[in-house]
């Protein structure tokens, strides 16, 4: 049996029932996080673009737009609410491959499940599955794939989508093999266009084309026996340098790669997560203010460097890829918040100033979540800190109190404080929910 056939076995025959309780319940997390994210979103100029392009499209109106008043086909909403959930880089971090699993996939599989009027659990156990898939997918070329250019979430993103949104469907074994292979041959994005309005258009495409890629093979389409391993598929191509087949199928249904996958704090690219920590740490343990400061200098795992070397970002999405950046708001403002990346933050005197004092070196050493800080003072001292394991990470996930109060304040300046609370309240019942009818209803703005 081919790799691809493999997975697709696995996907079509596990039991919604016999999933880890947890994995359910980290299902709500990520769905409670992606809500606050989108509606916190929804009010960028970017995203009003998209969805006036959409209402534009006048698409079937079967789904619902996170933020919006839209309704649209089930592709376009998926497109939108996948733009959304990754637009402020506010979502989830799949460790250590850097995936965003939740943009792509919550996104088909809450428009999938709203099209079929499928239970909540079953969305819930759609979307452990398609992040799975797609952290799996993520690992068997982790690292070579993403070293060589490729935007991870845009590429492994549309086979999770296509394997949640082809549970929802009921697809047969072999119509999930073709659904991945349709998803596969779709997979694309690069990150030359980080810090753009681009970068979300990943996540997006990779929600729409695996919905789109699932509803194809329902309908009969086919595609390639083995998309993953083939001469001329996913790995070959898309990966030379490397590949493993033991970490795309090693364990399936035990080892769960969802365990591995954080909630951010921070609005920003994570492998800046653990400045921030340190920084903010430093600066409230010591009182610290910006003219007190001669240096910050950050000993960093290498794919800071590789991913946030940037000292003068010329706007807020830039800013969310500048360590410089993260460092300097992190010790004025105590936050790394939506907020702090806006083009005026950015543009601010103050924390260019401060820019230009933090540096880095990098060291194989450190992990993706860890980072030792030292910042000099005018007085001649210098105050350091070692964060072992970053806020959100895995090794020190967000409560679900602190997932709480994330949620409520990006989200309730959106749909007011009433609304909120009431679509909190649905998502975490959602495994116990009839349909997604409550949460789609809950999470639109009804005057948008």
């Amino acid at each position: 049996m081919t790799a691809t056939a493999s997975l697709a076995r696995y996907l079509v025959s596990a039991k919604a029932g016999g999933l880890p309780g947890w994995t359910l319940h980290e299902a709500k997390r990520t769905l409670i996080n992606l809500l606050g994210v989108s509606l916190s979103a929804s009010v960028m100029p970017a995203a009003r673009i998209m969805l006036e392009w959409a209402a534009a499209e006048a698409a079937a109106p079967r789904a619902s737009v996170i933020g919006s008043g839209l309704r649209t086909s089930p592709a376009t909403a998926a497109l939108l609410n996948g733009y959304l959930a990754h637009l402020q880089d506010y979502d989830d971090t799949h460790f250590p491959t850097v995936l965003h699993p939740t943009a792509p996939v919550w996104p088909a599989v809450l428009a999938a499940a709203e099209d079929t009027g499928a239970s909540g659990r079953e969305a819930c156990a759609a979307f452990v599955l398609g992040a799975e898939a797609a952290c799996r997918v993520a690992m068997s070329v982790h690292p070579w794939h993403y070293d060589a250019g490729w935007h991870i979430t845009g590429t492994a993103g549309p086979f999770g989508a296509a394997a949640g949104a082809g549970r929802l469907l009921g697809l047969s074994a072999e119509q999930m093999t073709h659904a991945l292979g349709v998803a596969g041959t779709q997979a694309g994005g690069v990150r030359e266009v980080f810090g753009s309005d681009s970068k979300a258009m990943h996540p997006a495409k990779g929600a729409a084309n695996g919905l789109q890629a699932a509803q194809l093979a329902k309908a009969g389409f086919t595609s390639a026996d083995d998309i993953l391993g083939g001469r001329r598929g996913f790995w070959a191509v898309l990966s030379a340098a490397g590949h493993s087949e033991e970490q795309l199928l090693g364990g399936l249904g035990e080892r769960w790669e969802l365990a591995n996958n954080g909630l951010k704090p921070y609005a920003n690219g994570v492998v800046s997560h653990p400045i921030q920590d340190a920084v903010i740490q430093l600066r409230n343990e010591h009182g610290l203010r910006p003219e007190q400061v001669t240096a910050i200098h950050a000993r960093v795992n290498p794919l800071v460097l590789e991913l946030m070397d940037r000292p003068q970002p010329r706007r807020g999405l830039e800013g969310k890829f500048s360590f410089q950046h993260c460092a300097a708001a992190a010790l004025i403002d105590g936050a790394g918040h939506d907020a702090q990346f806006s083009d005026e933050r950015v543009a601010d005197a103050a924390i260019a100033a401060l820019r230009a004092l933090v540096s880095a070196t990098p060291d194989e050493a450190m992990g993706e979540d860890q980072v030792h800080v030292a910042i000099s003072l005018v007085d001649g001292r210098t105050v350091e800190t070692q964060i072992e394991h970053a806020t959100g990470s895995p090794g020190n996930p967000l409560t679900d109190e602190a997932l709480e109060a994330k949620y409520r304040a990006i989200a309730t300046p959106v749909i007011g404080k009433e609304r909120a609370e009431k679509l909190l309240a649905a998502a975490w019942a959602l495994d116990g929910a009839p349909d997604v009818g409550e949460v789609a209803s809950l999470m639109v703005v009804v005057d948008a």
